[in-house]
């Protein structure tokens, strides 16, 4: 996609830096013309992005990213340059010129995109048809019950699916390839049927639109009204697809990322419904996870709009695990995070109907902040009163505390928690000190080990091995490194080929007998030591077969991604868009299985 330099100075023109970069992270004023906040593109706690307003230019004094409004839109939303001058411009109401692409691929690209849109739309529109048709009646009758008014399905566009599973496909299949209605998401077919057998994924549902930050419609989620079990789950969600990505959306950003900015938080709940209740109440700075877990796409994504969040879902019952990993991430994020508990058996949608907007209001006014929750908690669980349940206490909360990354937070939360649980402030601040130095030197040690595979690690442990009863498994490993070359690829590749060509050498008496001698760059030095030196598996001939078998399985499956490259490749120059879509969906599912297979 291409942009004349006439309309692309006309956008750099009228564009605001500070306003388009305001969007994305939040900007204090220091200085006449200078603003700061936290770098969105490396990980930061204390401010070092810089914005020049009358420059009409950014640079982070951490990591020395720099440039305009157009490559730091480029930068956040990983698109071309073209497309950021189409985005700000978008942002300003300037009127868009016809789009000129640089490639048939970026062009056809861009079409399927778009087709994929239209459908969703056509779909979303159907949907809202069938509810208002006599067929719709029981979905109606489900939503009244709910408390859901008419205004609040034409804003949310809340529709029902049919039973049928075939009236959607009609509707469509006039408009739409079949390969096209395979990649929505909109649709479930057996394997090795003909186009006859595809059927509608949603049936007999009241159906939720899933819709990115500009409104458009990309998945959705659907409700059951049938009551026997094979209906399947009580609530239905689109699958991955080209235009939608679980992990990159939060239910209704799209209608409340205005509110969030005017009033400077956010509340979250679990559903839809909770949402949507909530939002009908007067609160339209609601969003909602899909159940409790959190991606750090997303609490980024929330961070762009305020840091200050409101969590409406009760951490003790919504599933433990995962509640805890989100507002950990959260915490770690340096969010300001406060948990609204409502009476046991109570929902936000329920609360609402039952008691009313405004006692919402007062409960959300109320909201205790995350940690003195957490202190009422162990205030609950432990007797504090004993030495024992001091203990106990504290060891609960020390984890928690871990994720707080501002050392003067912590030094007043300690204080905070000492008076409460009736220690010596002193005690518990060197407490909290050596669990914060436990998880700077834990957290290094993680985040370097989390970048190898296990099967990386096995490999490894074998090749590097100078066990006697382990020689046999050493030269396993050293023959599937320099005759199948099974290494390629990986993280570990560097320090692999180091150790086979070492091995080599020393066939000739010229090589080194411990690899941990080796000249290795430091990463790769102390890698080899924590891998060698920790306790795991014993290494046995199974254990090593079976790894190698599962590299073999991940070369395999590289060699036909690059085969389904070059078909994409010739695909686009047939300009076969049927083909394009079937390989890009073959690639998807490819990229899943390499992810997964060692």
């Amino acid at each position: 996609m291409t942009t004349s330099n006439d309309f692309k100075e006309t956008v750099r023109q009228q564009a605001d830096i500070v306003r388009i970069v305001g969007d994305y992270i939040q900007l204090k004023k220091s200085g006449a013309q200078n603003f700061t906040g936290l770098c969105p593109f490396h990980g930061e706690k204390t401010p070092s992005f810089s914005v020049h307003a009358t420059r009409q230019f950014y640079h982070c004094f951490g990591c020395g990213k720099s440039g305009d409004v157009f490559s730091f839109v480029q930068e956040m939303e990983k698109i071309s340059f073209p497309e950021a001058v189409r985005l700000v411009a978008q942002k300003l109401g300037i009127p868009l010129p016809k789009t000129q692409y640089s490639s048939e691929f970026e062009a056809e690209d861009a079409k399927l995109r778009g087709q994929l849109i239209e459908m969703h739309d056509r779909a979303c529109k159907f949907f809202e048809d069938q509810l208002r048709r006599p067929e719709g009646a029981h979905a109606r009758e489900y939503l009244i019950g709910r408390g859901v008014k008419d205004e609040t399905i034409r804003a949310f566009r809340i529709g029902y699916a049919p039973d049928s599973g075939f009236l959607l496909k009609d509707r469509l299949k006039s408009d739409f390839s079949e390969e096209l209605m395979r990649a929505s998401g909109l649709f479930s077919w057996k394997e090795g049927t003909e186009a006859g057998a595809m059927y509608s994924k949603f049936r007999n549902r009241i159906t939720f639109p899933i819709a990115q930050e500009n409104g458009k419609v990309i998945a959705f989620t659907g409700r059951t009204l049938a009551k026997d079990e094979k209906s399947g789950p009580k609530y239905l969600n689109s699958p991955e697809t080209p235009i939608y990505s679980k992990s990159r959306v939060l239910y209704n950003l799209d209608k409340a990322k205005e509110a969030i900015r005017k009033l400077t938080y956010s509340i979250i709940v679990e559903g839809q419904m909770d949402c949507i209740a909530v939002y009908s109440a007067g609160f339209h700075n609601v969003i909602a996870s899909s159940g409790t877990a959190f991606t750090e796409t997303q609490v980024r994504l929330l961070g762009r709009f305020s840091k200050n969040i409101v969590v409406n879902f009760d951490p003790d019952i919504a599933g433990a695990a995962a509640t805890d990993k989100s507002l950990g991430m959260l915490v770690e994020e340096e969010f300001n995070v406060r948990i609204l508990r409502l009476e046991a058996g109570f929902d936000p949608d329920l609360f609402i109907r039952k008691q009313g907007a405004e006692a919402y209001a007062r409960a959300l006014k109320g909201a205790p902040r995350y940690f003195e929750y957490l202190v009422d908690r162990v205030l609950h669980m432990f007797p504090v009163k004993s030495p024992e349940g001091k203990k106990n206490a504290v060891n609960y909360l020390l984890p928690h505390i871990h994720r707080v990354p501002n050392r003067i937070e912590r030094e007043s939360l300690a204080n905070d928690i000492a008076q409460k649980l009736n220690i010596d402030s002193a005690v518990l601040r060197q407490e909290f000190k050596s669990a914060a130095i436990s998880r700077a030197t834990t957290g290094v040690r993680a985040t370097s080990d989390s970048q190898i595979t296990p099967a990386e690690k096995i490999l490894l442990r074998a090749a590097s091995s100078t066990v006697r009863d382990e020689a046999e498994l050493r030269r396993m490993a050293l023959a599937a490194l320099d005759g199948e070359r099974l290494h390629a690829g990986l993280a570990t590749e560097s320090l692999l080929q180091a150790i086979l060509e070492n091995a080599l050498l020393a066939e000739n008496g010229e090589g080194i007998a411990d690899p941990m001698a080796l000249p290795l760059s430091d990463p790769d030095r102390h890698l080899l030591a924590r891998v060698v030196m920790r306790e795991d598996d014993p290494l046995t001939p199974e254990l090593l077969q079976g790894t190698l078998e599962a590299l073999r399985h991940r070369m395999q499956l590289g060699q036909r991604e690059s085969e389904i490259i070059r078909g994409i490749v010739d695909a686009e120059r047939r300009n076969d868009v049927a083909a394009l879509l079937r390989l890009k969906q073959e690639k998807l599912e490819l990229d899943r299985k390499l992810a997964a297979s060692y």
